[in-house]
This record gives C-alpha cells, sequence and structure tokens, in this order.
C-alpha cells in the first residue's frame, strides 16, 4: 500500500493547501492539523481514505472529555476516519490487507525512566499552559496526561502484538515512539519527554511506524521497522523547510 503522511500542519496559523500526492491509496494525518478543526475542511472528499490521529493541540481550550466525541462527530461529517485506540485493517490494490493500529499515544513522562519522572513532568507545565485544555472541568495537566497516556499504552502493548489475518501492521501515534526521534535542536533534556516515549520494545511488532508531534523529520529503522516524521510545524521558524507535502511510503 501507499501511504502519504502529514502531521503538524497546524493550520489555525499555518498557510498551507494540502494536495493529494499522485499514486497515494490511503492519507495518514498524525496530528495537530489544526486546533480550531476548521482545517480538517479541506479533506472533505479527499480522493482516498483519510485516517486520521488527533494530536494534542486538537484539544487545546477544549474539555477533553467532550472533545472527543464532538471530533469523532466532525471528522465523520468530513468523511474522515479517526482512530483513536482502535485498529483497522484496510485492503491495498493488490490485495494486501493492513492493519492500521492507532492512537494518540499521550506521552506518559517516562523516557528517561521512573527516577526521571518527576522533572519531566516539571518540564511538561510549560506545554500543559498552551494548551490550555481540562478534563472533568480540571486543568488538564502532567498528571493527568500521564493518566491518558498510561491507557493509550496498555492498549498498544495489548493491540499491536496480536496475531490476525493481515499482511502487514502500521502504528499511528502523534506522540514519538522512541528517543530516536527527539528533536536533534533540543536532544535528551526533560522537555524532550514530553514528546517521545520509551515505546522501543513495541517496534518489532510494527512493520512501520508513523508519528508527528516534533516539529522535525526522520525516517529510520530499528531492525526491520521503519519510523517515519513527516512534521511541517511552523514555517517561520524554519521547520517546514525539510517537510514533504508528497512524500509517499511503501508498506
Amino acid at each position: 500500500m501507499r501511504l502519504q503522511l502529514l502531521s503538524d500542519l497546524h493550520l489555525e496559523t499555518e498557510v498551507f493547501q494540502p494536495t493529494p500526492a499522485p499514486g497515494a491509496e490511503l492519507l495518514v494525518l498524525a496530528g495537530d492539523v489544526d486546533s480550531s478543526w476548521a482545517g480538517l475542511e479541506p479533506f472533505r472528499g479527499w480522493p482516498v481514505p483519510v485516517l486520521f490521529v488527533a494530536g494534542n493541540h486538537e484539544f487545546d481550550e477544549r474539555e477533553i472529555t467532550q472533545a472527543w466525541p464532538a471530533l469523532r462527530d466532525r471528522c465523520a461529517a468530513l468523511g474522515i476516519r479517526l482512530l483513536e485506540c482502535e485498529s483497522l485493517v484496510v485492503p491495498d490494490a493488490a490485495g494486501k490487507r493492513i492493519r492500521f493500529v492507532a492512537t494518540t499515544r499521550w506521552c506518559d513522562f517516562d523516557l528517561f525512566g521512573a527516577a526521571q519522572r518527576e522533572r519531566a513532568m516539571r518540564a511538561a507545565t510549560y506545554f500543559m499552559k498552551i494548551m490550555r485544555a481540562t478534563r472533568h472541568g480540571e486543568p488538564l495537566d502532567a498528571a493527568a496526561v500521564r493518566e491518558e497516556a498510561l491507557v493509550c499504552g496498555n492498549w498498544l502493548r495489548d493491540e499491536l502484538p496480536r496475531r490476525g489475518a493481515w499482511d502487514a501492521t502500521v502504528a499511528v501515534t502523534h506522540f514519538a515512539p522512541s528517543l530516536l526521534s527527539a528533536d536533534p535542536r533540543y536532544g535528551n533534556q526533560p522537555g524532550t519527554a514530553s514528546f517521545c516515549n520509551a515505546d522501543d520494545a513495541l517496534l518489532p511488532f510494527a512493520d512501520l511506524w508513523l508519528h508527528g508531534h516534533l516539529h522535525c523529520q526522520h525516517d529510520y529503522r530499528v531492525g526491520k521497522t521503519r519510523v517515519v516524521c513527516n512534521s511541517r510545524g511552523h514555517a517561520r521558524k524554519g521547520e517546514a523547510d525539510a517537510h514533504q507535502p508528497m512524500l509517499v511510503l511503501e508498506v
């Protein structure tokens, strides 16, 4: 299957016109498309199926428990398939069956181990203030994000190793699965645990792992698993310079 991958378009502030990539059979949106959700409109009537994993900024200034069903309804009205802790098997033109295992996979702050968790959570306070989201009426702070992350992580650990009638597995998360995806501008600092998880042990269960969140581009292999991030980010910071809007990946 030939997949087009886009993420971190941030259409709430960025000027960018998404265009279908020639030859792509499916489009994956790996989160942070538009915090206002208005930027989902260009994907209405997309010529191939669109799978969407929400990013953290899809919940900016929203009550997360209400935002999830509202976002699902919005996507359904546009013909976009929102996946959260869900798997979907899609056949390609040749009949190959591809399993998509998808979740936002919030950060659990254990990137550098449990001993560094508290320090990583303190560093996350800055990012939580930018989001200004709530959960059950209380601020979505680092502790609440960790609770959400543990649910996602447990689901991934149960789902990814499962065997079934499919030919390949593509994992799609917004947050990165490994420190190998850290932004080279910032490296191994406590704030990086707000962007990457230590899901390295799960990588072998996927043929391809797609993610966003880091405003940089990655394409590397760990064993048989290819990990790709094609985030666009903010043009004013030069983050969009290496973005490939027509990137197509084979699986």
